[in-house]
């Protein structure tokens, strides 16, 4: 497969050529070093050590700005349909008399199997998105906790049985993206991971980006792991797309048909080495075994 780049594109590899993509830590934009600093000190350690979801119990990871009364319990006790959260377990049940949803309050837009995924607007839906935000801030070290969720899509991802639809992962979504960002925060539950759910959840992504006939990208910055997953990800569409192709392709036209950004595409080629400056030009030289060790690892 040989490569050809538009001259716009020409230039921003040439930028990048030599250079690593950096994909900082989150900031801390407007505080200074004072508050900076007692941010860091609370952040520092975590405030729930245990929190029981449906038929599980998580130990967490990281600090959550949850109200003050519910810091510093041994365990808090969530309802897995709604999100509503309590101090103890006969509160929970008291609320689980009352409460008659068995699924995420939103639009099922997908099911296959026992697999769903929901859309749930955050200003339709505020007090459920909010208190997913809390929830997922207990396994997420980078998130900055988002209080005004009316401006994004939460795609909530279930398992059904015959109890009910019980939460997997989730990601969220800007609902008017300036740099078209398809994705936000994304989280598997710990009880769920190693399953294929985080690499569902980015693909699924890209599907809606499709739909909106948008070039998608995630939200800056990524975590560590965060940028392991993408680049996997983006790894195996283009070689999937590489497979199929037998004469000089573009940029452009990897786009079009994997909706994946221009700078993401170049990063992903530039990370497998894939790319040659030869001649004066940049060449794509991927032989067929290259493709298929990518495809299987």
């Amino acid at each position: 497969v040989r490569l050809d780049l538009e001259s716009g594109e020409k230039a921003r590899l040439l930028a990048k050529r030599g250079e690593e993509v950096n994909f900082v830590e989150e900031g801390h934009d407007g505080m200074d070093e004072k508050a900076i600093a007692e941010h860091e000190r609370i952040t520092r350690v975590k405030n729930v050590n245990t929190v029981e979801l449906g038929r599980h119990r998580i130990d967490t990871w990281y600090f959550t700005p949850l109200p003050r009364e519910y810091h510093h319990h041994e365990v808090l006790f969530w309802r897995e349909y709604c999100l509503s959260f309590f101090c103890s377990k006969r509160e929970l049940q008291r609320h689980v008399g009352r409460c008659t949803l068995r699924h995420p309050p939103g639009d099922e837009i997908y099911r296959k199997d026992n697999v769903s995924m929901f859309e749930v607007d955050g200003s339709k839906s505020k007090i459920y998105c909010q208190n997913l935000s809390y929830f997922a801030k207990l396994f997420l070290d980078h998130k900055t906790l988002q209080h005004d969720v009316d401006t994004f899509f939460f795609y909530v991802m279930c398992e059904l049985d015959e109890y009910g639809y019980h939460m997997t992962g989730y990601f969220s979504k800007e609902k008017e993206s300036e740099y078209n960002n398809n994705l936000a925060c994304i989280l598997t539950l710990p009880p769920y991971q190693r399953k294929g759910y985080g690499k569902f959840l980015i693909s699924f992504s890209y599907e809606l980006s499709k739909k909106e006939n948008k070039f998608g990208t995630p939200e800056r910055p990524l975590s560590d792991l965060g940028l392991v997953s993408y680049t996997s990800f983006w790894t195996r569409i283009l070689m999937n797309y590489f497979k199929k192709q037998h004469a000089s392709v573009s940029i452009k036209e990897i786009c079009q048909a994997t909706f994946i950004r221009t700078e993401d595409i170049i990063f992903t080629l530039q990370h497998l080495n894939l790319i040659k400056y030869y001649k004066g030009q940049h060449v794509l030289v991927i032989p067929p075994k290259v493709v298929d060790y990518h495809l299987k690892h």
